[in-house]
Protein backbone atom coordinates (compact mmCIF):
# COMPACT_ATOMS: atom_id res chain seq x y z
CA UNK A 1 0.00 0.00 0.00
CA UNK A 2 1.33 3.43 -0.90
CA UNK A 3 1.75 5.44 2.30
CA UNK A 4 1.06 9.14 2.57
CA UNK A 5 4.51 9.55 4.11
CA UNK A 6 5.96 8.46 0.75
CA UNK A 7 4.25 11.47 -0.89
CA UNK A 8 4.80 14.03 1.85
CA UNK A 9 7.94 15.42 0.19
CA UNK A 10 6.17 16.20 -3.10
CA UNK A 11 2.76 17.53 -2.04
CA UNK A 12 4.16 21.04 -1.64
CA UNK A 13 5.28 21.17 -5.28
CA UNK A 14 2.09 19.52 -6.57
CA UNK A 15 -0.72 21.46 -4.89
CA UNK A 16 -2.15 24.64 -6.36
CA UNK A 17 -5.36 26.67 -6.14
CA UNK A 18 -8.44 25.15 -7.70
CA UNK A 19 -12.02 24.16 -7.10
CA UNK A 20 -14.00 23.43 -3.95
CA UNK A 21 -14.31 19.98 -2.44
CA UNK A 22 -17.08 18.63 -0.19
CA UNK A 23 -16.76 15.40 1.76
CA UNK A 24 -19.97 13.76 3.00
CA UNK A 25 -18.88 11.02 5.42
CA UNK A 26 -21.55 8.58 6.58
CA UNK A 27 -19.83 7.19 9.64
CA UNK A 28 -19.77 3.38 9.65
CA UNK A 29 -22.06 3.19 6.62
CA UNK A 30 -20.46 0.03 5.24
CA UNK A 31 -22.05 -3.22 6.32
CA UNK A 32 -22.98 -6.83 5.65
CA UNK A 33 -26.14 -8.30 4.21
CA UNK A 34 -28.91 -8.77 6.75
CA UNK A 35 -30.16 -12.33 7.20
CA UNK A 36 -33.80 -11.27 6.99
CA UNK A 37 -33.66 -8.89 4.02
CA UNK A 38 -30.63 -10.29 2.23
CA UNK A 39 -29.34 -6.76 1.75
CA UNK A 40 -26.95 -4.33 3.41
CA UNK A 41 -28.39 -1.14 4.89
CA UNK A 42 -27.09 0.80 1.88
CA UNK A 43 -28.66 -1.69 -0.53
CA UNK A 44 -31.94 -1.60 1.39
CA UNK A 45 -32.18 2.20 1.63
CA UNK A 46 -34.24 4.17 -0.89
CA UNK A 47 -31.78 6.79 -2.10
CA UNK A 48 -33.05 8.52 -5.25
CA UNK A 49 -30.64 11.44 -4.95
CA UNK A 50 -27.60 9.22 -4.48
CA UNK A 51 -28.78 7.02 -7.32
CA UNK A 52 -28.99 10.04 -9.60
CA UNK A 53 -25.45 11.23 -8.95
CA UNK A 54 -24.05 7.69 -8.90
CA UNK A 55 -24.75 7.33 -12.61
CA UNK A 56 -22.56 10.40 -13.21
CA UNK A 57 -19.77 9.47 -10.77
CA UNK A 58 -16.66 7.36 -10.47
CA UNK A 59 -16.92 4.81 -7.67
CA UNK A 60 -15.09 2.01 -5.94
CA UNK A 61 -14.08 0.69 -2.52
CA UNK A 62 -11.59 2.02 0.04
CA UNK A 63 -9.45 0.06 2.50
CA UNK A 64 -8.87 2.65 5.19
CA UNK A 65 -5.85 1.20 7.00
CA UNK A 66 -4.93 -2.14 5.43
CA UNK A 67 -6.28 -5.56 4.53
CA UNK A 68 -8.08 -7.13 7.46
CA UNK A 69 -7.41 -4.18 9.79
CA UNK A 70 -10.50 -2.79 11.52
CA UNK A 71 -10.17 1.02 11.66
CA UNK A 72 -11.14 3.19 14.56
CA UNK A 73 -12.89 6.40 13.60
CA UNK A 74 -9.72 8.45 14.07
CA UNK A 75 -7.52 6.37 11.72
CA UNK A 76 -10.39 6.09 9.24
CA UNK A 77 -10.82 9.84 8.99
CA UNK A 78 -7.07 10.47 8.90
CA UNK A 79 -6.83 8.25 5.83
CA UNK A 80 -9.74 10.03 4.15
CA UNK A 81 -8.00 13.35 4.75
CA UNK A 82 -4.71 12.11 3.28
CA UNK A 83 -2.79 11.38 6.49
CA UNK A 84 -1.23 7.93 6.83
CA UNK A 85 -2.87 6.48 9.99
CA UNK A 86 0.10 4.16 10.48
CA UNK A 87 2.38 7.20 10.65
CA UNK A 88 0.13 9.68 12.44
CA UNK A 89 -1.12 7.76 15.48
CA UNK A 90 -4.04 9.41 17.26
CA UNK A 91 -5.62 8.38 20.55
CA UNK A 92 -9.31 8.92 21.24
CA UNK A 93 -8.46 10.94 24.33
CA UNK A 94 -6.76 13.79 22.48
CA UNK A 95 -9.55 13.93 19.90
CA UNK A 96 -12.24 13.94 22.59
CA UNK A 97 -10.52 16.71 24.56
CA UNK A 98 -10.07 18.92 21.50
CA UNK A 99 -13.64 18.17 20.45
CA UNK A 100 -15.07 19.79 23.59
CA UNK A 101 -12.72 22.80 23.29
CA UNK A 102 -10.70 21.72 26.32
CA UNK A 103 -7.49 23.74 26.72
CA UNK A 104 -5.26 20.81 25.82
CA UNK A 105 -1.59 21.68 25.98
CA UNK A 106 1.39 20.12 24.30
CA UNK A 107 2.62 17.25 26.47
CA UNK A 108 -0.75 16.57 28.12
CA UNK A 109 -1.82 12.91 28.14
CA UNK A 110 -5.51 12.30 27.44
CA UNK A 111 -7.65 9.17 27.48
CA UNK A 112 -11.23 8.48 26.44
CA UNK A 113 -13.47 7.45 29.36
CA UNK A 114 -16.60 5.34 29.07
CA UNK A 115 -18.99 5.13 31.99
CA UNK A 116 -19.94 1.45 32.01
CA UNK A 117 -21.88 -1.23 33.89
CA UNK A 118 -20.27 -4.20 35.63
CA UNK A 119 -22.04 -7.05 37.46
CA UNK A 120 -21.36 -8.35 40.98
CA UNK A 121 -18.54 -10.49 39.64
CA UNK A 122 -16.88 -7.44 38.06
CA UNK A 123 -17.71 -8.44 34.48
CA UNK A 124 -18.72 -5.77 31.98
CA UNK A 125 -22.39 -6.04 31.01
CA UNK A 126 -22.69 -2.72 29.13
CA UNK A 127 -19.72 -0.71 27.86
CA UNK A 128 -21.91 2.40 27.52
CA UNK A 129 -24.02 2.22 30.71
CA UNK A 130 -27.21 2.34 28.66
CA UNK A 131 -25.97 5.48 26.87
CA UNK A 132 -26.71 7.47 30.00
CA UNK A 133 -27.64 11.12 29.63
CA UNK A 134 -25.05 13.87 29.42
CA UNK A 135 -26.65 15.43 32.49
CA UNK A 136 -25.96 12.27 34.51
CA UNK A 137 -22.45 12.17 33.06
CA UNK A 138 -21.78 15.70 34.32
CA UNK A 139 -23.01 14.76 37.81
CA UNK A 140 -20.76 11.69 37.93
CA UNK A 141 -17.73 13.62 36.68
CA UNK A 142 -18.32 16.21 39.39
CA UNK A 143 -18.50 13.46 42.04
CA UNK A 144 -15.25 11.94 40.84
CA UNK A 145 -13.43 15.27 40.69
CA UNK A 146 -14.35 15.90 44.34
CA UNK A 147 -13.60 12.40 45.65
CA UNK A 148 -10.59 11.07 43.73
CA UNK A 149 -7.13 12.00 45.03
CA UNK A 150 -4.11 11.49 42.76
CA UNK A 151 -0.64 11.91 44.26
CA UNK A 152 1.70 13.22 41.58
CA UNK A 153 3.55 16.36 40.57
CA UNK A 154 0.86 17.66 38.26
CA UNK A 155 -2.83 18.25 37.67
CA UNK A 156 -5.62 16.06 36.35
CA UNK A 157 -8.92 16.90 34.71
CA UNK A 158 -12.10 14.90 34.07
CA UNK A 159 -14.58 16.43 31.65
CA UNK A 160 -17.91 15.33 30.17
CA UNK A 161 -17.92 14.75 26.42
CA UNK A 162 -21.48 13.48 25.75
CA UNK A 163 -23.78 10.69 26.90
CA UNK A 164 -21.55 7.92 28.37
CA UNK A 165 -18.29 9.49 27.14
CA UNK A 166 -15.85 11.59 29.14
CA UNK A 167 -12.15 12.43 28.90
CA UNK A 168 -9.34 12.16 31.46
CA UNK A 169 -6.37 14.51 31.06
CA UNK A 170 -3.09 14.19 32.98
CA UNK A 171 -0.81 17.22 32.99
CA UNK A 172 2.60 17.17 34.58
CA UNK A 173 6.27 16.43 34.20
CA UNK A 174 6.96 12.87 33.11
CA UNK A 175 3.41 11.71 32.36
CA UNK A 176 3.52 9.08 29.65
CA UNK A 177 1.04 7.74 27.11
CA UNK A 178 2.42 4.19 26.71
CA UNK A 179 -0.52 2.79 28.70
CA UNK A 180 -2.65 -0.15 27.59
CA UNK A 181 -6.41 0.37 27.41
CA UNK A 182 -8.48 -0.80 30.36
CA UNK A 183 -11.46 -1.13 27.99
CA UNK A 184 -11.43 -4.64 26.44
CA UNK A 185 -14.17 -3.47 24.02
CA UNK A 186 -16.13 -6.60 24.90
CA UNK A 187 -18.77 -7.66 27.41
CA UNK A 188 -18.76 -10.68 29.73
CA UNK A 189 -15.16 -9.99 30.81
CA UNK A 190 -13.72 -7.71 33.52
CA UNK A 191 -11.99 -4.41 32.72
CA UNK A 192 -8.28 -4.75 32.13
CA UNK A 193 -5.81 -3.44 34.65
CA UNK A 194 -3.79 -0.42 33.47
CA UNK A 195 -0.42 -1.64 32.24
CA UNK A 196 2.65 0.28 31.10
CA UNK A 197 4.11 -0.55 27.70
CA UNK A 198 7.50 0.85 28.73
CA UNK A 199 9.43 1.15 32.00
CA UNK A 200 9.23 4.94 31.76
CA UNK A 201 5.42 4.75 31.69
CA UNK A 202 5.15 2.67 34.88
CA UNK A 203 4.53 5.66 37.21
CA UNK A 204 1.74 6.87 34.91
CA UNK A 205 0.22 3.37 34.85
CA UNK A 206 0.17 3.42 38.68
CA UNK A 207 -1.50 6.84 38.56
CA UNK A 208 -4.18 5.54 36.19
CA UNK A 209 -4.68 2.47 38.39
CA UNK A 210 -5.30 4.75 41.38
CA UNK A 211 -7.83 6.75 39.38
CA UNK A 212 -9.70 3.63 38.20
CA UNK A 213 -9.78 2.00 41.65
CA UNK A 214 -11.02 5.14 43.38
CA UNK A 215 -13.56 5.80 40.62
CA UNK A 216 -15.03 2.32 41.03
CA UNK A 217 -15.32 2.88 44.80
CA UNK A 218 -17.12 6.20 44.26
CA UNK A 219 -19.46 4.70 41.64
CA UNK A 220 -20.18 1.44 43.49
CA UNK A 221 -23.77 2.35 44.36
CA UNK A 222 -24.56 3.99 41.03
CA UNK A 223 -26.79 2.33 38.43
CA UNK A 224 -26.16 1.76 35.62
CA UNK A 225 -22.83 3.65 35.56
CA UNK A 226 -20.83 1.85 38.26
CA UNK A 227 -17.47 1.61 36.47
CA UNK A 228 -15.16 3.44 34.07
CA UNK A 229 -13.27 2.12 31.05
CA UNK A 230 -10.30 3.98 29.58
CA UNK A 231 -8.78 3.79 26.11
CA UNK A 232 -6.84 5.80 23.56
CA UNK A 233 -4.08 7.23 25.77
CA UNK A 234 -2.02 9.78 23.89
CA UNK A 235 0.31 12.69 24.50
CA UNK A 236 -0.80 15.80 22.66
CA UNK A 237 1.49 17.01 19.88
CA UNK A 238 0.63 19.21 16.88
CA UNK A 239 0.14 17.75 13.39
CA UNK A 240 0.76 19.47 10.05
CA UNK A 241 -2.43 21.22 9.02
CA UNK A 242 -4.58 20.51 5.98
CA UNK A 243 -3.53 23.89 4.60
CA UNK A 244 0.18 23.19 5.11
CA UNK A 245 -0.04 19.81 3.39
CA UNK A 246 -2.62 20.38 0.69
CA UNK A 247 -3.27 24.12 0.51
CA UNK A 248 -6.86 23.63 1.72
CA UNK A 249 -8.82 25.86 4.08
CA UNK A 250 -11.11 23.39 5.79
CA UNK A 251 -14.53 23.71 7.40
CA UNK A 252 -15.87 20.96 9.67
CA UNK A 253 -19.59 20.46 10.32
CA UNK A 254 -19.93 17.66 12.86
CA UNK A 255 -22.11 17.03 15.87
CA UNK A 256 -19.91 14.62 17.84
CA UNK A 257 -16.85 15.92 19.70
CA UNK A 258 -14.31 13.38 18.45
CA UNK A 259 -14.70 14.40 14.80
CA UNK A 260 -14.64 18.05 15.76
CA UNK A 261 -11.45 17.41 17.71
CA UNK A 262 -9.75 15.65 14.80
CA UNK A 263 -10.71 18.48 12.47
CA UNK A 264 -9.39 21.07 14.90
CA UNK A 265 -6.11 19.14 15.18
CA UNK A 266 -5.76 19.35 11.38
CA UNK A 267 -6.42 23.07 11.29
CA UNK A 268 -10.04 23.09 10.10
CA UNK A 269 -12.36 25.84 11.17
CA UNK A 270 -14.93 23.98 13.26
CA UNK A 271 -18.48 25.28 13.02
CA UNK A 272 -20.79 25.34 16.03
CA UNK A 273 -22.07 21.85 16.80
CA UNK A 274 -25.38 21.17 14.99
CA UNK A 275 -28.11 19.46 17.02
CA UNK A 276 -29.48 17.23 14.27
CA UNK A 277 -28.89 15.86 10.79
CA UNK A 278 -31.05 18.56 9.19
CA UNK A 279 -29.25 21.24 11.18
CA UNK A 280 -25.92 19.92 9.84
CA UNK A 281 -26.98 20.42 6.23
CA UNK A 282 -28.50 23.83 7.01
CA UNK A 283 -25.30 24.93 8.74
CA UNK A 284 -23.08 23.89 5.84
CA UNK A 285 -25.35 25.74 3.41
CA UNK A 286 -25.02 28.92 5.50
CA UNK A 287 -21.26 28.67 5.92
CA UNK A 288 -20.39 27.49 2.41
CA UNK A 289 -18.42 30.02 0.45
CA UNK A 290 -16.95 31.83 3.48
CA UNK A 291 -13.43 31.32 2.22
CA UNK A 292 -13.32 27.55 2.68
CA UNK A 293 -12.36 25.32 -0.19
CA UNK A 294 -12.70 21.98 1.64
CA UNK A 295 -15.88 21.21 3.57
CA UNK A 296 -16.40 18.09 5.69
CA UNK A 297 -19.93 17.12 6.75
CA UNK A 298 -20.10 14.21 9.19
CA UNK A 299 -23.15 11.96 9.73
CA UNK A 300 -22.93 9.93 12.96
CA UNK A 301 -26.29 8.12 13.02
CA UNK A 302 -25.24 5.35 10.61
CA UNK A 303 -22.45 4.27 12.95
CA UNK A 304 -24.50 4.59 16.10
CA UNK A 305 -27.28 2.38 14.71
CA UNK A 306 -24.71 -0.11 13.46
CA UNK A 307 -23.10 -0.35 16.89
CA UNK A 308 -26.52 -0.83 18.47
CA UNK A 309 -27.35 -3.65 16.03
CA UNK A 310 -30.23 -1.56 14.67
CA UNK A 311 -30.37 -2.45 10.96
CA UNK A 312 -33.63 -0.61 10.20
CA UNK A 313 -32.44 2.45 12.10
CA UNK A 314 -29.30 2.52 9.97
CA UNK A 315 -31.43 2.32 6.82
CA UNK A 316 -33.52 5.24 8.07
CA UNK A 317 -30.46 7.44 8.68
CA UNK A 318 -29.18 6.73 5.15
CA UNK A 319 -32.57 7.68 3.70
CA UNK A 320 -32.71 10.87 5.79
CA UNK A 321 -29.24 11.80 4.54
CA UNK A 322 -30.25 11.14 0.94
CA UNK A 323 -33.26 13.42 1.40
CA UNK A 324 -30.87 16.34 1.99
CA UNK A 325 -28.28 15.42 -0.63
CA UNK A 326 -29.78 17.76 -3.21
CA UNK A 327 -28.90 20.62 -0.83
CA UNK A 328 -25.22 19.75 -1.26
CA UNK A 329 -25.58 19.64 -5.02
CA UNK A 330 -27.26 23.06 -4.96
CA UNK A 331 -24.00 24.43 -3.53
CA UNK A 332 -22.33 23.35 -6.79
CA UNK A 333 -19.05 22.04 -5.36
CA UNK A 334 -16.45 21.19 -7.97
CA UNK A 335 -16.02 17.80 -6.29
CA UNK A 336 -18.46 15.91 -4.08
CA UNK A 337 -17.17 12.80 -2.30
CA UNK A 338 -19.53 10.43 -0.50
CA UNK A 339 -17.95 7.68 1.58
CA UNK A 340 -17.49 6.25 5.10
CA UNK A 341 -14.64 6.06 7.61
CA UNK A 342 -15.16 2.35 8.29
CA UNK A 343 -17.85 -0.33 8.15
CA UNK A 344 -20.13 -0.96 11.12
CA UNK A 345 -22.36 -3.92 10.21
CA UNK A 346 -25.48 -4.09 12.36
CA UNK A 347 -25.04 -7.87 12.34
CA UNK A 348 -21.73 -7.43 14.18
CA UNK A 349 -22.73 -4.39 16.27
CA UNK A 350 -19.13 -3.19 15.95
CA UNK A 351 -16.61 -1.72 13.54
CA UNK A 352 -15.28 -4.16 10.95
CA UNK A 353 -12.46 -4.47 8.43
CA UNK A 354 -14.69 -4.55 5.34
CA UNK A 355 -13.85 -1.93 2.66
CA UNK A 356 -16.20 1.04 2.37
CA UNK A 357 -17.91 2.37 -0.78
CA UNK A 358 -16.86 5.72 -2.25
CA UNK A 359 -18.09 7.93 -5.06
CA UNK A 360 -16.44 10.96 -6.63
CA UNK A 361 -18.83 13.32 -8.41
CA UNK A 362 -17.07 15.88 -10.60
CA UNK A 363 -17.13 17.16 -14.17
CA UNK A 364 -13.82 15.39 -14.81
CA UNK A 365 -14.85 12.05 -13.26
CA UNK A 366 -15.07 8.99 -15.50
CA UNK A 367 -18.66 8.04 -14.80
CA UNK A 368 -19.17 4.33 -14.17
CA UNK A 369 -22.93 4.41 -14.85
CA UNK A 370 -23.66 2.42 -11.69
CA UNK A 371 -27.16 3.12 -10.42
CA UNK A 372 -27.01 2.56 -6.64
CA UNK A 373 -24.53 3.51 -3.92
CA UNK A 374 -23.69 0.40 -1.91
CA UNK A 375 -20.82 -1.93 -1.07
CA UNK A 376 -21.59 -4.52 -3.73
CA UNK A 377 -22.36 -2.16 -6.61
CA UNK A 378 -19.20 -0.14 -5.95
CA UNK A 379 -17.08 -3.27 -6.41
CA UNK A 380 -17.68 -2.80 -10.14
CA UNK A 381 -16.56 0.83 -10.24
CA UNK A 382 -13.54 2.16 -12.08
CA UNK A 383 -11.77 3.27 -8.88
CA UNK A 384 -11.46 -0.38 -7.89
CA UNK A 385 -10.30 -1.41 -4.43
CA UNK A 386 -7.67 1.06 -3.24
CA UNK A 387 -6.12 2.45 -0.04
CA UNK A 388 -8.09 5.19 1.66
CA UNK A 389 -4.98 7.37 1.45
CA UNK A 390 -5.53 7.69 -2.30
CA UNK A 391 -8.82 9.55 -1.86
CA UNK A 392 -7.40 12.97 -1.05
CA UNK A 393 -5.13 12.91 -4.13
CA UNK A 394 -8.07 11.94 -6.30
CA UNK A 395 -10.26 14.68 -4.82
CA UNK A 396 -7.53 17.28 -5.36
CA UNK A 397 -6.97 16.15 -8.94
CA UNK A 398 -10.68 16.26 -9.82
CA UNK A 399 -10.81 19.77 -8.34
CA UNK A 400 -7.91 20.86 -10.57
CA UNK A 401 -5.70 21.39 -7.53
CA UNK A 402 -2.64 19.31 -8.54
CA UNK A 403 0.18 20.22 -10.87
CA UNK A 404 1.82 17.67 -13.17
CA UNK A 405 4.56 15.66 -11.48
CA UNK A 406 7.93 15.82 -13.19
CA UNK A 407 8.98 17.05 -16.60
Amino acid sequence: MTGCSDLSSVWEELVRDGGRIVYLVLDGAGGLRDRTTGKTALEMARTPNLDRIMRQSACGLLELVGPGITPGSGPGHLALFGYDPLHYRLGRGVLSALGIDFDLREGDVAARVNFATVDDAGRITDRRAGRLSSETNRRLCDQLRKAVQLDFDGTWFLETVAEHRAVLVLRGKGVADEIRDTDPQATGVPPRAPQARTDAAQPTAELVRAFVNQAHDVLADEAPANAVLLRGFQRHAPLPSLQERFGLRGLCVAQYPMYRGLSRLLGFEVADAPHSLDASFDLLARRYGEGHDFCFLHVKGTDRCGEDGDFQGKVAVIEDTDRRLSDLLDLQPDVLVVTADHSTPAAMAAHSWHPVPVLIHAASARADGISHFDEYACRGGGLGLRPGLHLMGLALAHAGRLNKFGA
